[in-house]
């Protein structure tokens, strides 16, 4: 095995910039300042297809894709309320999913950094990075 002075690594740069423009995170900040979140917000594509998007039960409820959101971002405020000083947030809301009855969904929120060391909010399934 070679030393650490021989080793070679690749440096993959991946902006949040790009990841928004590929649609890898939906940005979502403009939703969340009319609430009073005042740092960018972005969802995860899983987030966004999963608890967003319209699924047949949510017409059939008389979702729509505004109200869906806004539903997420206002119990990721509350939670963040809670805990002013967390850097990572569980938190959980009723979705309607595959059946017009809402059922409970947990997500986790990450404050970080953003491309230029800002803090930024991205919102994602608890599983994911």
């Amino acid at each position: 095995m070679p030393d650490n002075d021989e080793l070679e690594f690749e440096v993959i740069e991946y902006t949040r910039a790009q990841a928004i423009a590929d649609g890898t995170l939906m940005d979502v900040t403009s939703t969340a300042q009319e609430m009073g979140i005042k740092l960018p917000v972005a969802v995860t594509h899983s987030v966004w297809n999963r608890y967003v998007v319209l699924t047949p039960a949510a017409l059939r409820a008389r979702n729509d894709e505004r109200g869906r959101l806004w539903d997420v971002l206002w119990m990721f405020r509350a939670a963040a309320l809670r805990a002013p000083e967390a850097n990572e947030i569980i938190f959980s809301l009723y979705v309607v999913t595959d059946s017009a009855k809402p059922s409970p969904v947990q997500l986790k929120a990450v404050c970080g950094p953003g491309d230029n060391a800002e803090p930024v909010i991205t919102i994602m399934l608890p599983e994911e990075d």
